[in-house]
């Protein structure tokens, strides 16, 4: 193992999920404030209407595909008696439309961020690293999972750069899977390591914080005016409509 190799695939990695954890517990302690996606719908709605849930959506199921892709190992799908071409096939198709869903989800948030002014002026540069970031990890994962596991030859990455990423929690990583792994998913894993360093810096922090409870919370009642009907007798001209809301 050359030193370059030590550096890049066994120290960085650490580096970065050193800096994910104590930057989540440095900003819970002195940014609880900026623990927000600031979210900007007052500013835009109808592309964000759309972009959101696709990439929101398509993002749980990219990282449930790598769950089940890199944490599950090859030896437990075979005894679970899942052939081995079956299980390409079906992560292949299945990561196949969760990159689709996430690009375009981005390709929408990212058009909006830019072309939308007052949008623009919320986004702070560490915002547009992540979204870099974001958009060099879905191409990388795009081009391999359509280009080479479904239309070609397919590359069995659960024998190299599984065994590296389970290595690293359990303090072994093997470097030489993955510093023999096609260039594209070493700069895929490596533009990974990016984002989590600089997540606990971003917006990206809400994701931490899911409000689950909102969909048992009760209906706050409040009231419009809206003009009555002339015809309707003991008016004056306005009535009240009461309108459901949760907040």
């Amino acid at each position: 193992m050359s030193s370059w190799d030590l550096w890049w695939w066994v120290i960085l990695p650490y580096l970065a999920l050193v800096t994910f954890v104590v930057g989540h517990v440095w900003r819970w302690r002195y940014d609880q404030f900026g623990w927000t996606s600031r979210s900007t719908q007052l500013q835009e709605r109808r592309l964000l209407k759309w972009g959101g849930p696709l990439f929101h959506y398509g993002t749980f199921a990219a990282i449930a595909g790598h769950v089940m892709g890199i944490l599950i190992p090859e030896s437990f799908t075979r005894w679970l008696g899942v052939p081995e071409g079956t299980y390409r096939w079906f992560s292949s198709i299945g990561g196949t439309v969760a990159a689709l869903a996430v690009a375009l989800g981005v390709a929408i948030l990212a058009f909006r961020r830019t072309a939308v002014p007052r949008v623009r002026a919320t986004t702070s540069p560490v915002d547009w690293v992540a979204l870099v970031l974001l958009a060099i990890v879905i191409v990388l994962g795009i081009v391999p999972t359509m280009g080479v596991n479904l239309f070609g030859a397919g590359y069995d990455y659960r024998r190299s750069v599984a065994l590296w990423f389970r290595g690293l929690f359990a303090g072994a990583p093997d470097v030489a899977a993955i510093s023999h792994a096609p260039l594209i998913y070493q700069v895929h894993a490596t533009a990974a390591w990016a984002i989590l360093a600089v997540w606990p810096f971003t917006r990206l922090v809400h994701a931490w914080s899911i409000p689950l409870w909102y969909l048992w919370r009760p209906f706050v009642l409040y009231r419009s005016r809206v003009p009555a009907h002339p015809t309707e007798p003991g008016t004056s001209g306005r009535r009240w409509r009461r309108i459901g809301a949760r907040y």
